[in-house]
């Protein structure tokens, strides 16, 4: 097991992060193999289990007490269990967390009307875009469609903020104007 050495210097507190980096490193050395196990058993995963072996290295090197650590290995065990635990509570929350709305949602669903009449919109609004300068359909495109704002659609046309936004604003006009005389007998 672990016997102090009696010979040894004590810490000196000024060192600051360099001992903590040096005091980190060889907790790893020595217990790293019985850190995963504790941790494996704990969570049933040896991938979780390394995954917080690593956290618990990183949470000992951030803190930021000058003080050396009294036990550091009753600390690194203990930073383990508290994250164990941690993601013992996240798993439980994900498995309980419902991965459908309920039942009565029925109506949110879309009828095949609404469908058929939406992609016949959706037909329409290209057809439209199809008249267009292939400026203003391309911006209309960028900012409607894959929602990305006038500063960078002007930066990927090499175009100004305010010529984006009369290009958007042109085919939204023309668009709308193309759907009201469709749809008007």
């Amino acid at each position: 097991m672990d016997s102090p050495d009696l010979h040894a210097a004590p810490p000196d507190p000024a060192a600051g992060a360099g001992d903590r980096a040096g005091q980190v490193a060889a907790l790893f050395r020595e217990h790293n193999r019985a850190l995963v196990a504790f941790l494996q058993a704990r969570l049933n995963s040896r991938s979780d289990a390394q995954e917080l072996a690593q956290e618990v290295y990183v949470r000992m090197l951030a803190m930021k007490d000058p003080d050396p650590i009294a036990s550091p290995r009753a600390l690194l065990f203990r930073i383990a269990a508290n994250l164990a635990v941690d993601r013992l509570r996240m798993r439980t929350v994900r498995a309980n967390a419902p991965v459908d709305g309920p039942e009565e949602d029925w109506f949110a669903q879309p009828i095949p009307e609404q469908h058929a009449s939406a992609l016949q919109q959706w037909r329409e609004v290209r057809a439209a875009l199809r008249e267009l300068p292939a400026k203003t359909s391309k911006a209309f495109v960028m900012h409607v469609i894959e929602g990305r704002d006038f500063g960078a659609i002007a930066q990927t046309m090499k175009l100004s903020e305010r010529m984006v936004r009369y290009h958007v604003s042109n085919a939204l006009a023309h668009c709308r104007a193309r759907i009201q005389f469709t749809e008007t007998p």
